[in-house]
């Protein structure tokens, strides 16, 4: 009797054990149906008015009424970043995401040695949404009309020659730019980079290197002239502009991707519903062609896709590193 008592047991906790096992994969997709549960808020790492702020609140606008409940769009600049995204990651829910471009974190742990977040856990891809594309300037008056030209007259009137570049990944890689091709010129720090084209068209700078939305309406002006964009090929947004490919510079290949990212526990089947609604919005024609206006080329991605690309600019990030000798610090 005793026996089979305890064999009864054994067999009860067999079974309480495999149910243990199940509902958390059952769990799993009854919260990805039922999410969201109630507001989404869209943390960015830049204030109103920037391209990434006009996008979220674009894409909020749909989102919100497909899922039903609000989207608020949070902007919270400065830190390079770490406010933003210290801020979804110290949320701990769900329901707080960060919204930017990669360029916002890629380079964090090569420049940065204490970060308020883990780069290989805390940030859980979701979808892609569109490239940003990155463009280089000079002014109308300098008579440079290619990148080589620019480089030329670097190369002969160094001293003379200043540049401004957006902090983060574009100043990674023009770094990385300068040191392959050994320019000695002068960095003139920028607290708000996107002034730096008033600046280019007036002549006090040579150069600046910063996202094409903010240095197209001084070259509509006429007062400077883009010579080039950060990729490696044309954008049908300004099809006669070559890209850095093109003209004879791959190693000044900067193409943020903006994207949602989630915290750590945020459910695969949580985080690929999301995605799946995302990248519906962003194939929408009609918020392409919005995107486009900002000088955001939509680019939708599902969570593997938008992983892949982040870390296609995570390996670049290492190899621009290694060129200028900086080791990871995380």
């Amino acid at each position: 009797m005793r026996s089979r008592a305890m064999t009864s047991t054994l067999a009860l906790t067999c079974f309480v054990a495999m149910q243990a096992a199940v509902v958390p994969a059952a769990q799993a997709q009854t919260d990805a149906k039922a999410w969201p549960q109630r507001a989404v808020r869209l943390i960015l790492p830049f204030g109103p008015a920037s391209g990434a702020d006009i996008a979220a609140r674009l894409l909020a606008e749909r989102l919100q009424v497909m899922w039903g409940k609000p989207v608020v769009v949070e902007g919270k600049p400065g830190g390079d970043g770490l406010l933003s995204i210290g801020s979804m990651v110290n949320a701990k829910d769900d329901h707080v995401l960060f919204f930017g471009p990669s360029s916002a974190y890629v380079v964090h742990p090569y420049v940065h040695e204490n970060l308020p977040y883990d780069p290989d856990r805390d940030l859980q891809p979701i979808a892609g949404v569109a490239k940003v594309l990155i463009a280089i300037g000079v002014p109308q008056s300098l008579g440079t009309g290619t990148m080589k030209e620019f480089v030329a007259h670097a190369n002969a009137n160094g001293a003379k020659v200043s540049y401004g570049v957006a902090p983060g990944f574009s100043e990674f890689v023009f770094n990385g730019f300068l040191r392959e091709t050994g320019l000695q010129i002068a960095k003139v720090p920028y607290r708000d980079i996107t002034t730096s084209p008033t600046d280019l068209g007036e002549g006090r700078i040579q150069l600046a290197m910063l996202s094409f939305a903010a240095l197209r309406p001084v070259a509509e002006a006429g007062r400077i002239k883009v010579i080039a964009i950060n990729d490696t090929k044309r954008t049908d947004i300004a099809p006669e502009i070559p890209s850095v490919v093109e003209a004879g510079f791959p190693a000044l290949v900067a193409s943020p991707i903006l994207g949602l990212l989630g915290p750590r526990d945020m459910t695969l089947e949580v985080r690929r519903r999301v995605a799946a609604d995302m990248v519906a919005v962003v194939k929408d024609k009609t918020i392409g062609e919005r995107l486009a206006v900002t000088g955001q080329m939509p680019d939708p991605m599902d969570v593997d896709a938008f992983a892949a690309a982040i870390k296609v600019q995570q390996d670049q990030v290492a190899r621009i590193a290694k060129v200028l000798g900086m080791a990871r610090k995380k």
